[in-house]
Order: C-alpha cells, then sequence, then structure tokens
C-alpha cells in the first residue's frame, strides 16, 4: 500500500510549475514559486525522494516523429488468474509502442494505449501481442481520429 505525502502550499506551487515545465532552472522556479533558492532545491529533492515526482521527461509529438497512430485496445483474457494477469502486464510492458496499460474492472481485464506510426505497425504489433497469445480471448481496438486533449497535469 502507498502512504500519502503529506504536501504543503509551497510543495503544491512547485509541483504545479513543474507540470507545467520542469526544465525550469532552480532559480526561476524560485523566484515563481516565492522560495529562496536553497529552499526550492531541497524541496524538489525531497518530492523526487518520496517519488511524488516519479521521473521528468520530455513529451513529443507523435506526429512528428512518426508515430501518428493511436490505439485505445480493450484486452479480455481467456483465464484470469493473478499469474496469467501478470504474465500478460509483462508482456504488454516489454512492448514499447504500449504506453499505458490499465487492469480494469469491470469489463475487459486491461485497456492498453498504443502509439504506432500507422495501421500496418498496428496490425504487425496486434499479430505479434495479441494473435499468437494463447490466453487472449478478445481484443476490441479503437482508433483515434483525433485528440482534442493530452495532459499530463494533475490538479492539487
Amino acid at each position: 500500500m502507498t502512504m500519502l505525502t503529506v504536501l504543503d502550499e509551497l510543495d503544491k506551487r512547485i509541483l504545479q510549475q513543474l507540470q507545467q515545465d520542469a526544465s525550469l532552472s532552480n532559480q526561476d522556479l524560485a523566484a515563481r514559486v516565492h522560495a529562496s533558492p536553497p529552499t526550492c532545491l531541497r524541496r524538489v529533492k525531497r518530492l523526487i525522494d518520496t517519488g511524488v515526482i516519479a521521473k521528468q521527461v520530455a513529451i513529443l509529438a507523435p506526429e512528428k516523429v512518426g508515430a501518428g497512430l493511436t490505439a485505445i485496445v480493450e484486452i479480455t483474457l481467456d483465464v484470469q488468474t493473478s499469474e496469467k494477469m501478470q504474465e500478460f502486464e509483462q508482456l504488454a510492458a516489454a512492448e514499447k509502442t504500449v504506453q499505458q496499460c490499465y487492469r480494469v474492472s469491470p469489463g475487459p481485464d486491461f485497456v492498453l494505449i498504443i502509439q504506432v506510426a500507422d495501421m500496418n505497425a498496428y496490425h504487425q504489433l496486434a499479430h505479434r501481442l495479441f494473435a499468437t497469445q494463447a490466453n487472449i480471448r478478445n481484443v476490441r481496438s479503437f482508433f483515434s481520429m483525433f485528440r482534442s486533449k493530452f495532459e499530463t497535469y494533475l490538479a492539487l
């Protein structure tokens, strides 16, 4: 079970700024959140050490790097034992084009968010990840026609 980290107002201001732009220098971040640079640096380190900040990354525009097709895929397994669920999760996690994998309920067992170049690339992935797996009962795929919102920001 994950323990909830208590965040004060300064922590929240720091996190709000970093969610908008994680490339801010410590000086700029400190100025924006109205804190001294040493305090800000210490707070950011604590937020990283406690796992509140899970990672800092660059978010790419998929269409600019040849990954313009988004597929949302529902997977239902034939056998839903804990071992079989973990086995599928490991298979999905090992696939680089699977950006997100959720175990869900009710309905399908998993929902995957997949980013690939085109329909041919999706077909190859589907064959490799779904068609050759004996424990997959049903695959239902949806393809994004237009992304009206994509956000990584968490409201605090």
